[in-house]
Parts: structure tokens; sequence; C-alpha cells
């Protein structure tokens, strides 16, 4: 996982590279277990095993079981976030382009990073912790001032309005891309048309 370090879910931050690659590499064990064999194989021994890291040396960072789901939380977060970031500035770039689709093209690239990324569907159908919450809440947040900046490059909002809109159409999106990918691996094709169809007459409201 290069160039990825979920700091705000760990112990310590480590900060020489010999220690980042350890982390990294006992994360990227526990995403694969995750994947393979589900939340209940998630523990500190476990995973150390796997990654090829001493317990000693990965307790520091990762102490336990919550700690490391909230980890890999975290770096799902940062995906999702690095993706919505470069969708944004290509969107943002579109602007006036009659071609330029947002919400087929928000909606195509989070679908294919929910297919890409079982392992997420894992942690969600599990208990989460205090600390994953937080995460998520946080995650959340950063999410919706993207949607935010999208909507006003094309005019939907003005840069002093409240969040409310963006707030509306991430939480809507976020809500039917869970129920989409929670039974199918694949994701629910026709709901996630659905989804188009929704996100466009509440954005197409706006344009009015």
């Amino acid at each position: 996982m290069p160039d990825r370090m979920p700091e705000a879910a760990l112990r310590r931050v480590p900060r020489q590279a010999r220690a980042r690659d350890k982390v990294e590499r006992a994360l990227a064990a526990a995403e694969d277990l995750l994947e393979r064999e589900g939340v209940s194989a998630i523990t500190l021994i476990r995973v150390a095993d796997e990654a090829d890291v001493s317990v000693g040396a990965l307790h520091q960072y990762l102490p336990d079981r919550e700690s490391i789901l909230a980890a890999l939380s975290a770096d799902y977060h940062l995906r999702h976030e690095a993706l919505m970031d470069a969708l944004v500035a290509d969107l943002v770039a579109q602007v006036g382009e009659s071609e330029a689709d947002p919400v087929a093209s928000v909606v195509a690239a989070v679908a294919r990073l929910y297919r890409e990324q079982t392992g997420s569907r894992a942690l969600r159908a599990g208990l989460q912790s205090a600390a994953q919450l937080r995460l998520a809440r946080e995650h959340k947040e950063r999410m919706v001032a993207k949607v935010h900046r999208l909507l006003e490059a094309y005019a939907l909002v003005d840069e002093a309005d409240d969040d409310r809109v963006a707030r509306t159409v991430f939480f809507a999106a976020d809500a039917l891309m869970h129920e989409a990918f929670g039974a199918e691996e694949a994701g629910d094709a026709a709901l996630l048309a659905e989804l188009e169809t929704l996100l466009r007459a509440y954005v197409s409201a706006h344009q009015m």
C-alpha cells in the first residue's frame, strides 16, 4: 500500500521508513485476511504472522483488533477521498463541455471502487468500534465538502451557500451505494441506474 498511511487511526505514527514499511505490510496482510476470511480472522497475532512482522514491533502502532479494523477503515476512506479529489478536478476542468456528465462519472467511479474493495463490505457488515464510527463520520464530512465543490463548479450552489444540497446528494448516494453492493458483489446495476435517476432529478431541480 505505497504512499498511504492512515495516521489518524494509529496509536503511534511511524516516522522511520522501516517502521512505516512494517505498518503498511501489516495493513496489506490484514486487508487480504479480511477479504479471504472476514472480520473474525483479524487478530494482532494473525496479522503480524501474515505480514512477517513481530507482534512487539506491530503492537506499538496497532495494538489490537479494533485498532487494525479502524486503520483499515481509515485506509478505505483515504482511497475514496483520493478518487473523489481526482474526479472533482477532472470534472471541474470539463465545465462548459456538453459531454461532461458529473452524475454518471461519479456514480460509475465510486461503484468501481466498491467493486474492487470487497474488504470494505466486510467491515461495514461487522460491528464497528467507536473509533471506526468516528473516522467514518469525519470521512463523510470531508466527502460532503468535495461534493459541494463539484456542485459549485457547475453553478448548482454558490460558494456562500451552506452544504445542505451537497449533504443531501452525498448521503443519498452513500446509502444507495451501500445497498447496491450489500447483496451483490458486482453491485445491483438496476439500483445504480435508479441512483443516477434520483441524483439527476435532484440536481435538475437546483438548476431551475
